[in-house]
């Protein structure tokens, strides 16, 4: 039932593949994978956005009718692959924009470049944006020159940039992947953390400690480390207030356990709002998976629900949820072009509700039965 419309979108998400200008690191699937390890095309239940850049992480937008991606840009760096991410080497953003889904998509020129954030030492990982009155923020965590991430904004006129940083990250942020929710009230609201490489866990009081644990609390039987929302200020520049714990609960209203790996936060925040109710979805990391939980309440707790996606090609999974055009639409990505860890191309697929408010799970392969043909 819920891979019914695989076929009529894999189709659909092929026309997405023109619009772009080739660039010196444009990505060439054929060298970085052997042939005989890659899927084809149809194995997958959509195909990316761009395949001149390499792209992850994708936070969409819809600005007056049109959509907006705000991407990490992955590079084929030297640095070897560990489990604190350091092989996930971006230096710089840059932004997709579509006038429908499944159109044409326009790959934008840089938008922010690390080496134009005076704070800012490397690694921009995965970002967001928001737009208030007619200025655009593009939220970002790099490492300081401490080594230590902070999340930092930058402003335009324009959606697709170019942005220019404030020349000091957020006061009070610390980790990774902001993700800034405005509710129907006009208030905005930064969620942001993840734990192992994203450092959550050497910022448990805020304070960062360079020796802390690489992963996180180490404490299975006790309630896991959560992510943070803080209100934002009238600007948008800053938090309104000191960041709290969100906690994911289980049906009974219990915290999602250390040792949870299936449910627990890992990164990857995103809230959307659906029938009156607030869905925080997250990324289990090492297990791979996109959950959610529902709330009723921008600070929570959220009660946890299921999963979105089943784990893609790939070791990460970050996404984003939007509505267009009356649906709902599902952003992510995985390693089909490159079947590397640090080289990513994103997607979108859409996504459907069952009449309770829960979401239906999205398999992002192709099975074999919705792939054969129709008996008659």
């Amino acid at each position: 039932m819920k891979h019914r419309y695989a076929l009529a979108w894999s189709a659909l998400a092929i026309a997405t593949l023109t619009g772009c200008q080739q660039q010196p690191d444009a990505p060439n699937a054929a060298a970085a994978r052997p042939t005989s390890a890659m899927r084809p095309a149809s194995d997958y239940l959509s195909q990316p956005l761009v395949k001149d850049i390499y792209t992850a992480d994708p936070s969409a937008h819809v600005w007056d009718g049109k959509i907006y991606v705000y991407p990490s840009h992955d590079i084929d760096g030297p640095t070897p692959e560990d489990d604190l991410g350091s092989h996930f080497e971006m230096r710089d953003y840059r932004v997709l924009r579509m006038d429908r889904i499944g159109g044409p998509v326009t790959l934008g020129p840089v938008a922010l470049d690390v080496k134009d954030v005076p704070w800012a030492d490397k690694q921009m990982w995965a970002p967001d944006a928001a737009k208030k009155g007619d200025t655009y923020y593009l939220y970002f965590p790099a490492k300081d020159k401490q080594g230590a991430f902070r999340i930092g904004v930058a402003t335009s006129k324009d959606p697709m940039g170019p942005f220019k940083a404030q020349p000091q990250p957020i006061k009070g942020s610390y980790s990774i992947d902001p993700a800034v929710f405005t509710d129907d009230d006009g208030q905005s609201y930064m969620y942001f953390g993840g734990i192992w490489g994203g450092q959550l866990q050497r910022n448990v009081d805020g304070v960062y400690d360079p020796d802390g644990s690489k992963t996180d609390l180490g404490q299975d039987d006790k309630p896991a480390l959560a992510p943070r929302v803080a209100k934002m200020t009238d600007n948008m520049l800053q938090f309104a207030e000191t960041p709290k714990a969100v906690q994911i609960v289980d049906e009974q209203g219990k915290p999602l356990l250390g040792g949870d790996h299936d449910r627990r936060f890992f990164e990857a925040s995103w809230m959307h709002k659906y029938q009156g109710k607030y869905y925080f979805s997250y990324s289990t990391g090492d297990t791979h998976y996109l959950a959610y939980g529902i709330g009723d309440s921008p600070y929570g707790p959220f009660t946890y629900k299921g999963r979105i996606l089943e784990p893609v090609e790939g070791w990460t999974t970050h996404h984003s949820i939007v509505e267009w055009n009356g649906k709902w639409w599902l952003f992510y990505a995985d390693t089909q072009l490159s079947g590397q860890t640090r080289l990513r191309n994103v997607k979108v697929t859409e996504l459907h509700y069952n009449p309770d408010g829960t979401i239906r799970t999205i398999n992002p392969f192709v099975t074999s039965a919705a792939k054969a043909p129709a008996a008659h």
